[in-house]
């Protein structure tokens, strides 16, 4: 789960907006999805863009809230049942993922990430035999979906996961979010804007004075940014485990991204994980993956992908930040970040 946007969050905006000649500007801020959510657009159809995608986000949460009993998302959960067009989409482009990544990235370790209970007020350190006991419930060969019998040739409007499994989809969500309200801003014109959906950050178009956007990345063991990347329409996501983790009675401290092959918070090499590319719903998904598998695994999957490449920013716990070559022109380092940079080549 990514952590709510602030002015120290994972990823923060630097806007730095001429005075004079400016467009409309219209701002919104919201709390959906469990994070603090802002909103900015430019231009003559920004008010209404922006109430447009405050109603998409509410009612995205609607449907993919695991919590809400009135969710898709719950009556997958307790018993399957039918579910909405977009639910169906979300949840076919997840378990996508899971396949894509081996497993890194999976919504079906919900059960686990119950068990330890990390994000709540009381989280527990749970016994190898809790743990083993609920890993067979993992995998998205869990989840499946059917059609009535009035739905047309080949669609599907029914979603079940087994007895016993769980789906959350908090991984995947506010990325799916960012994408449609990158669909919102274009349908009313709006060219230029900002979106924070709690870590999940949306750049549309240039700057109002021409200029990229600049967009923080923090720097996950001090309070400061460890560099600015310079960007237009894209989508920047990032996943650390310092972003949410509690310490136990022995001082051992568990972070809250669950390793889906292990059923315990991922031991990764890498502090956190920052993914670039033009689909919200595909960064947010890979940015959890690629912290899972770790450094080699990571750089080795970010190779792999040739035809549908994307840029990432690894931040390492041996003090180094990887780059993906892409991002060459766009990479500024945050004056006083002690990392050791380091340019990856294909």
């Amino acid at each position: 789960m990514k952590r709510a946007l602030s002015l120290a969050a994972a990823l923060a905006l630097v806007l730095s907006l001429t005075a004079c000649g400016a467009p409309k500007k219209a701002e919104t801020s919201l709390f959906a999805m469990d994070t603090y959510m802002t909103l900015v657009a430019y231009g003559d159809g920004a008010d209404e863009a922006l109430t447009e995608s405050a109603r998409a986000i509410n009612e995205l949460e609607q449907l993919l809230s695991r919590t809400r009993e009135d969710s898709d998302v719950w009556r997958i959960n307790h018993g399957g049942g039918k579910v909405s067009s977009e639910t169906v989409q979300l949840l076919a482009r997840a378990l996508a993922f899971s396949d894509e990544t081996g497993g890194a990235f999976d919504i079906t370790v919900a059960p686990l990430v119950d068990l330890w209970a990390i994000n709540s007020d009381h989280p527990h350190v749970p016994s190898q035999a809790e743990i083993d006991a609920l890993l067979p419930l993992v995998g998205s060969e869990h989840v499946s979906f059917g059609a009535r019998e009035s739905a047309a040739p080949g669609s599907y409007d029914v979603a079940y996961v087994d007895e016993g499994c769980a789906i959350d989809l908090g991984g995947i969500a506010k990325g799916y979010a960012s994408d449609a309200v990158k669909e919102i801003f274009a349908a009313h014109g709006v060219k230029s804007g900002t979106v924070s959906l709690g870590g999940n950050v949306y750049v549309c178009g240039m700057r109002p004075d021409g200029k990229p956007w600049n967009v923080a990345v923090q720097d996950p063991q001090g309070d400061g940014y460890a560099c600015i990347l310079s960007l237009s329409d894209t989508f920047v996501v990032t996943s650390g485990g310092y972003q949410r983790f509690f310490t136990a009675e022995d001082g051992t401290v568990y972070q809250h991204i669950i390793d889906p092959a292990t059923g315990a918070p991922a031991r990764s090499d890498l502090l956190s994980v920052t993914v670039i590319c033009p689909d919200g719903t595909r960064a947010d998904a890979y940015s959890t993956a690629l912290y899972v598998m770790g450094e080699e695994a990571a750089v080795g999957f970010w190779r792999l992908q040739q035809d549908d490449p994307f840029e990432a920013v690894l931040i390492t716990a041996d003090g180094r930040l990887v780059c993906t070559p892409g991002l060459t022109d766009h990479f500024t380092k945050q004056e006083g970040a002690s990392y050791e940079i380091q340019f990856l080549s294909r």
